[in-house]
């Protein structure tokens, strides 16, 4: 088991009987799938924060809505290598819903609070910026 994830949190998501039937009480197949899943989420949250800060975190120490999205990309892949057939619209809609939410924040559109800034070397933030440079539109003056 991945240290972010414990298998007492999946109790808040599933039932342990289906997540039993589903990994066929294989610990080994929940942890690629954890890993895949804490990867996948990196790649949207790694320009604006600090993942490894993020993913590190144990006990009541991490994020609640990252712990959350985290176990529903979980599931979503678990189920679809389970039974693409019979697949739960319930855990479509969930992973759906965690994607929208990570490139929200990934545009900046969503700013969670809680999350430890991403540093550059000079030790401030890097990431997205926080102003947009425009300028007015061109005239032309006919005299």
């Amino acid at each position: 088991m991945s240290a972010f994830i414990t298998l007492a949190d999946y109790d808040a998501a599933i039932h342990s009987e289906i997540l039993n039937a589903v990994t066929r009480q294989d610990d080994a197949i929940l942890d690629i799938m954890e890993d895949q899943s804490i990867h996948e989420m990196t790649g949207y949250l790694a320009a604006r924060y600090d993942t490894d800060d993020i993913f590190s975190q144990t006990g009541d120490d991490r994020h609640n809505l990252i712990k959350m999205f985290c176990m529903d990309i979980t599931l979503y892949h678990l189920h679809s290598i389970h039974n693409p057939v019979k697949f739960p619209q319930v855990r479509k809609d969930r992973y759906e819903r965690a994607v929208e939410w990570l490139k929200a924040v990934q545009k900046g559109n969503i700013s969670p609070s809680g999350l430890p800034p991403k540093e550059n070397s000079e030790g401030d933030q890097g990431g997205a910026t926080s102003f947009i440079m425009s300028s007015n539109t061109k005239r032309n003056n006919h005299y």
